[in-house]
């Protein structure tokens, strides 16, 4: 039988959360698989989800990046032939039970990708600190100008891709913040995006990839990304 759901989990030093993300899955979505793709971490993290018995545990041999993990998560995903996969922090920050609702809209194609949003709620974005909020509205601004679309969250790590969307990015996923760049790739070559609300916990462990004091200069790298994808040459798909 074709699989269906794999769920891909980058991590890097996230000892502290990634046995309690792999239950948590496990237990409100038991037939979906799980790969961690274990970013060359210090800590315990590959062994603490390998002892699981419920995980996949890729070891990557070096450092890559949030983007190259999701790539090798992917990848894997892809050779597979997995008809759909979500991206799944490894921080405690997502909530499994909202995964069956990410998955559903692209299983029953509805859409090719769905983001897993914080701020379609009004509420949660006044309650995001300044920098931040300042960075979401940038971000919005940008995808209504250069795509035509508005995107809220567009730093969301927790997105469910169908197989088509999955093999036209997976050899060219951005390797340093990939996040708001893939939405201009993927809205400019037609596939068709959706957001649903899901709850956010506050980060459980480990340390964010984009700390508050480099705030700035993420919004002025994730800008010209995002301007590059716009002027990028469309593919075929």
């Amino acid at each position: 039988m074709k699989p269906e759901v794999l769920v891909v989990i980058p991590a890097y030093n996230e000892q502290e959360t990634i046995q309690d993300v792999i239950f948590d899955i496990k237990n409100e979505c038991p037939d979906y698989d799980i790969l961690v793709v274990n970013d060359a971490s210090h800590d315990e993290t590959s062994m603490l989800a390998k002892a699981t018995g419920v995980a996949k545990v890729i070891d990557l041999p070096v450092n890559l990046g949030i983007g190259g993990a999701v790539q090798t998560g992917f990848k894997y995903a892809n050779k597979h032939h997995y008809s759909c996969v979500v991206q799944f922090d490894a921080d405690g920050q997502h909530r499994a039970c909202d995964l069956i609702r990410l998955v559903k809209p692209v299983l029953e194609k509805e859409c090719d990708v769905v983001i897993g949003s914080r701020f379609v709620s009004k509420k949660k974005a006044k309650e995001t600190d300044f920098l931040r909020r300042i960075g979401i509205f940038l971000f919005e601004f940008l995808s209504l100008v250069l795509i035509g679309k508005r995107v809220r969250d567009h730093t969301s790590g927790f997105r469910a891709f169908n197989s088509e969307s999955l093999a036209f990015i997976m050899h060219e996923y951005p390797v340093d913040y990939p996040e708001p760049e893939i939405i201009v790739l993927l809205v400019r070559n037609k596939f068709k995006i959706k957001e649903i609300f899901t709850q956010m916990y506050t980060r459980q462990g480990g340390v964010s990839s984009i700390p508050v004091l480099r705030g700035p200069y993420y919004m002025f790298k994730v800008t010209i990304a995002m301007l590059a994808a716009r002027l990028r040459p469309l593919e075929n798909v």
